[in-house]
């Protein structure tokens, strides 16, 4: 008998060793477990999504995310039936997604880039010489030239007016690969984003610093829209495609991309030596702006939105956290000699409605 209660205590033990083992593995699953959501963004916010720490931090919030890239006005086009939220790059395109899909209002803004003009030093020398642009603060790198400027917007639109070229401008002749007509490279207008902001903020101060509200405005800007526009020919869908030429020395020595880009080149301090970042005198802001499908994704855009270390790891990745400008400044801190870090001397002019914008593209385009 005293075996026989031996062996049935030794059972009794060896179920309960095994239940709490079970126990706590569930509990320990219930802590991590994680809810899938699926986005598509624009491709200029894939390496945040792909970092590993914002992946660690989202998970540890509760969220995996999937992400596929497109561009913010191609969104439009996209079948999002079974996604959880779309995230282009401003507000335009995602005030249309949240009409066509009725996304309550507010949408959540966790960050925002102003656009910019990427230049190489000899191009940057050249316009200040002709007061294109006005250039101060030093670059790093081997202490060349100025690592930040101005752009007058005004004073280039009129030269892109008149056909001006690069040997036309002084000092130009000492820099072999400055030839043919002055322009600076954008993305297409129809399908991204940063192209049509780009035609949002050279409309606005070709209408006389009004935004273009209607078909007299369309109208009246449309032949320099279209000079803008028609002088590069073909353009690439993506700011990242441009960038990358830019960086590798191909192409157009002046280039219109988001400032986030070039904070995130400047941290791994890859072609600084010949960079200069040109912010024009009037430009726009680039809101990042997620349009949430269902609670899931309103969820993810809260948290973005709050989250201090998801506002951290998105201040590294180049982007300027909503409603705290002294994130940024002091992040940064390390790249001020080519950041505008306040935007001081930068005007933010408005953007005209989805609708103003898919027809100044089109006519741009031609």
């Amino acid at each position: 008998m005293r075996r026989i209660a031996g062996i049935v205590l030794a059972v009794l033990l060896i179920g309960g060793v095994v239940a709490a083992v079970v126990a706590g593995r569930q509990g320990d699953d219930k802590g991590t477990a994680t809810k899938t959501v699926r986005g598509v963004i624009g491709s200029e916010k894939s390496d945040f999504f792909a970092d590993p720490d914002v992946v660690k931090a989202l998970a540890a919030k509760g969220y995996t995310v999937r992400t596929e890239a497109s561009g913010s006005w191609a969104m439009d086009g996209l079948d999002l039936k079974g996604y959880d939220f779309a995230f282009p790059s401003s507000s335009a395109p995602a005030d249309q997604l949240a009409a066509k899909y009725h996304a309550r209002q507010p949408l959540p803004r966790p960050f925002y880039s102003p656009l910019v003009v990427v230049a190489h030093r000899s191009a940057a020398d050249v316009l200040a010489a002709n007061g294109l642009a006005v250039l101060d603060g030093k670059g790093k790198g081997k202490g060349k030239g100025k690592g930040k400027g101005t752009l007058r917007m005004t004073a280039y639109l009129d030269a892109v007016r008149h056909d001006r070229t690069w040997q036309q401008l002084k000092g130009a002749t000492a820099h072999g690969e400055l030839t043919g007509t002055l322009y600076i490279t954008s993305t297409d207008p129809e399908t991204s984003n940063s192209g049509a902001l780009y035609l949002a903020a050279t409309s606005y101060v070709a209408n006389g610093g009004r935004v273009v509200a209607g078909n007299a405005d369309i109208t009246r800007t449309a032949p320099l829209l279209h000079q803008l526009v028609s002088v590069q020919g073909a353009q690439q869908p993506s700011s990242d495609s441009v960038f990358r030429d830019f960086i590798s020395g191909a192409g157009n020595p002046l280039v219109c991309l988001y400032e986030s880009q070039v904070v995130s080149l400047l941290a791994e301090q890859h072609g600084a030596d010949d960079l200069v970042v040109l912010y024009p005198d009037t430009t726009v802001n680039s809101d990042h702006t997620i349009v949430p499908l269902d609670d899931a994704g309103r969820g993810l855009g809260e948290l973005l939105s709050t989250d201090p270390a998801l506002r951290r790891l998105a201040v590294k990745h180049g982007f300027r956290p909503q409603g705290d400008s002294a994130e940024f400044v002091t992040a940064t801190a390390d790249r001020a000699a080519y950041l505008n870090q306040t935007l001081t001397g930068v005007r933010q002019a408005p953007v005209p409605t989805s609708a103003v914008l898919h027809e100044m593209a089109r006519r741009a385009r031609g």
